[in-house]
């Protein structure tokens, strides 16, 4: 296989060329996703590039799955299937399977032909895996040179998470420092951003928290390991962090640079940032000049002064990011107040929409245990509703009411009769039968004893 090819350092020329070829061709799309790429989330953005690159080809699009990141997981096969799965329902595409899961041993034919559909096709999509993997697995084929040549001539790379990783000068060898307890350092990236002017380190699951008592932002590697680190970067270098289900969709030849998601994205130089929120749209230079220097030209969002980090500032306070377990824990509440309600249709419209949720998320190749624990909560609402069913879903007061009634009328008449003896039998059955009957000046009224919990 061909040696990786490097950028032109004559760069203004080969920009200028490359946007009168790309003005009457694809448009030259870059698409960084923090996580979230194959959630409900993440569905829009996804559109929104698919229908600017059929605008240019007149419909159809030539998409491909670059599965490498998975690739030296067992499962690899199931993980590509299931991404290729949500862009066919979620986003009403087709999206062929490379299978270039690995390049140092199969097929040499088979690996020829993966990188030939690389090549020719419209849109490159890679997720979540391993960065250094990917990195070993592409060195020293064309790989790069086929991601970075729609960059410069057309087309469309849409990476995440761990693909998004490997995009820069540097990455951050995640599995080895947070998995394996390796002291942190950088590995040499694919450093495809420099030639677009962006020499940045991408940092996807910038605002992660799962660690929850201990802290696992900056895509696990944390803020005091990040400090650490920053120094070691080269003087031109910053970092561009991605938060969670949110993306950056940057148009080379549009010159700008659009936030989409749930968060933002943050530029990064020296443990200073300055954020760019979701929803807002940018020029791309605001960009290359990451979080200092000149501020002329920035958008309205950036106007304020760049503010140190720290890992109590680099999350905009209630906001929840989006989950099936957070779509589970809503629903479940739902389900409780419905069925304290006695509101039979509103708890089986909750277990319905966490029905439905679990269909949608199930195609989110990340999901950790959410899929079992949302699927022990969906349990647990049929039994309890199938309880409620066994003793009556309605208000046992809608029920009873008309017999109790009817009784009570009998009972005053009974006393008017002076016929104590009935009117007592009349309220001793009904206390037998669990109805209290309370007589007040105003009359009698009626209570149903609660059975005491255990």
């Amino acid at each position: 296989m061909s040696a990786r090819s490097t950028p032109s350092a004559s760069s203004a020329a080969s920009s200028a060329a490359s946007t009168a070829a790309s003005s009457v061709g694809l448009p030259r799309l870059l698409v960084i996703m923090g996580s979230g790429e194959t959630a409900p989330t993440m569905k829009g953005p996804h559109r929104q590039v698919f229908e600017q690159l059929a605008a240019s080809t007149g419909g159809s699009v030539d998409a491909v799955l670059l599965d490498t990141p998975f690739g030296f997981q067992e499962n690899v096969e199931i993980l590509a299937a299931k991404t290729a799965e949500y862009f066919t329902d979620a986003v009403s595409r087709h999206v062929a399977i490379a299978g270039l899961a690995r390049t140092d041993h199969g097929d040499v034919v088979g690996i020829e032909t993966a990188i030939a559909k690389i090549r020719a096709a419209d849109w490159v999509f890679a997720g979540p895996g391993s960065p250094t993997f990917a990195l070993r697995q592409w060195a020293g084929t064309p790989i790069p040179d086929s991601i970075g040549a729609k960059l410069r001539d057309g087309g469309a790379v849409v990476f995440s998470s761990a693909a998004a990783l490997t995009l820069g000068r540097k990455t951050i060898p995640v599995y080895e420092v947070y998995k394996s307890g390796a002291d942190p350092y950088w590995v040499d990236g694919l450093d495809l951003l420099t030639a677009i002017g962006l020499p940045v380190v991408v940092i996807p699951h910038y605002d992660n928290k799962e660690g929850g008592n201990h802290d696992t932002s900056k895509c696990y590697l944390g803020e005091r390991r990040l400090l650490m680190l920053e120094p070691e970067l080269d003087d031109d270098v910053f970092i561009l962090g991605v938060d969670e289900h949110t993306g950056v969709i940057i148009d080379l030849d549009a010159q700008t640079a659009e936030v989409v998601g749930k968060g933002g994205i943050t530029l990064r130089k020296d443990a200073v940032s300055t954020r760019i929120e979701s929803g807002e749209t940018v020029p791309f230079s605001t960009l290359q000049r990451g979080p200092v220097g000149d501020a002329s030209g920035a958008a309205p969002a950036l106007a304020v002064e760049p503010v140190p980090e720290t890992p109590d500032t680099m999350v905009t306070e209630g906001v929840e990011i989006p989950s099936l377990a957070a779509d589970a824990a809503r629903l479940e509440a739902e389900f409780d107040a419905a069925l304290a309600a006695r509101d039979a249709d509103a708890a089986l419209g909750a277990i319905l929409s966490l029905d439905s949720a679990m269909i949608e998320w199930g195609r989110d190749t990340l999901q950790g245990d959410e899929m079992d624990r949302a699927r022990a909560s969906l349990r647990s609402m049929i039994v309890r509703l199938g309880a409620a069913a066994a003793g009556g879903v309605r208000d046992p007061r809608q029920v009873l009411g008309p017999v109790v009634e009817a009784a009570l009328a009998a009972r005053v008449t009974a006393r008017e009769a002076k016929a104590y003896s009935v009117s007592d039998a009349i309220r001793d059955n009904l206390a037998a039968a669990g109805i209290e009957v309370r007589d007040t000046p105003q009359g009698a009224e009626w209570v149903i004893d609660e059975p005491a919990s255990s």
